[in-house]
């Protein structure tokens, strides 16, 4: 009796040291895949990373200025700054919509919108010098923007952001398109899309009498303002279902406004040359979408 114990003993010895050995393997392979998991927050940061949106740089335009007359340099650098607020603008909506949209949501939302924008600011500052001297031709080669470093340079790409017409008298006819067209006329006729359709305020009725000198110039961008409607219900049915819930706004409506706001005003400055220049037209530049 007194030999068996010191057997069980011993079995009892081995068999708990090797119980012990099964849980300090186990503790280790844990151990092993717990440091073999990427960190989430890790992972979170990466793909931040990944997804840098990149930045959009366009080209100066302050240095391809002639001489600025003194009585119009206030305006022109009131329009320089706001160039320089509408890249920023830009750079900051390029962040914000990060993965939002197709392949093509940068250049159609952000790229295209901004040479819109940077097309009507850059045209009021060669008015501005042309009032008082020479006004400076060829600038709206300088519109279109880039998108560098993170992103796909696609800024090439954009075509479309300089105003188009074609004069046809004293008529207001809009350039017709394949999917969508529309007039420039409170008693016109749209055409209705699934996408909606883009109604404007008419600018033609709300005009003073135009002085024969202005008529041809007037006449040629009343067409353009058709024009515009049209290429804006066009790319309204182009670009369905891209973009976010301000996608219509942002990108197409937005531009819009900013090119009846330039077009506008090439009327009022024409109109002015030999009389009045009427004032408040720039209240007609906003349109609306209806479904």
């Amino acid at each position: 009796m007194s030999r068996a114990l010191p057997k069980y003993n011993k079995r009892r010895v081995v068999f708990i040291g090797g119980a012990a050995a099964v849980v300090l393997s186990g503790a280790i392979i844990a151990g092993s895949a717990l440091a073999g998991t990427p960190d989430k927050s890790s992972t979170a940061q990466s793909a931040r990373t990944l997804a840098d949106p990149g930045t959009i740089t366009c080209p100066d335009v302050k240095s391809q200025l002639p001489a600025v007359p003194a009585s119009a340099q206030a305006e022109v650098d009131r329009n320089l700054a706001l160039l320089d607020t509408q890249i920023a603008e830009a750079n900051k909506r390029l962040v914000d919509t990060v993965g939002q949209g197709g392949a093509n949501f940068v250049q159609n939302a952000i790229l295209g919108p901004l040479k819109d924008k940077r097309v009507s600011t850059i045209d009021r500052i060669a008015i501005s010098i042309g009032r008082q001297g020479t006004k400076p031709t060829g600038l709206d080669s300088l519109a279109a923007c880039t998108l560098n470093a993170g992103g796909t340079d696609v800024g090439g790409a954009q075509t479309g952001g300089t105003d188009t017409g074609t004069e046809t008298g004293s008529t207001d006819t809009a350039t017709p398109s394949a999917t969508a067209s529309a007039t420039d006329a409170a008693g016109g006729t749209d055409t209705t899309t699934a996408a909606g359709t883009i109604s404007c305020p008419d600018v033609k009725s709300q005009l003073p009498a135009v002085p024969a000198s202005a008529q041809a110039e007037v006449d040629r961008n009343l067409a353009l303002l058709d024009t515009q409607i049209a290429e804006a219900n066009k790319r309204l049915v182009d670009t369905v279902g891209q973009g976010g819930a301000n996608f219509v706004q942002n990108a197409i409506l937005g531009p819009l406004e900013d090119k009846r706001t330039s077009t506008i005003d090439r009327i009022a400055i024409a109109i002015g040359r030999q009389g009045t220049k009427p004032a408040g037209l720039d209240s007609l530049a906003a349109c609306t979408l209806t479904k």
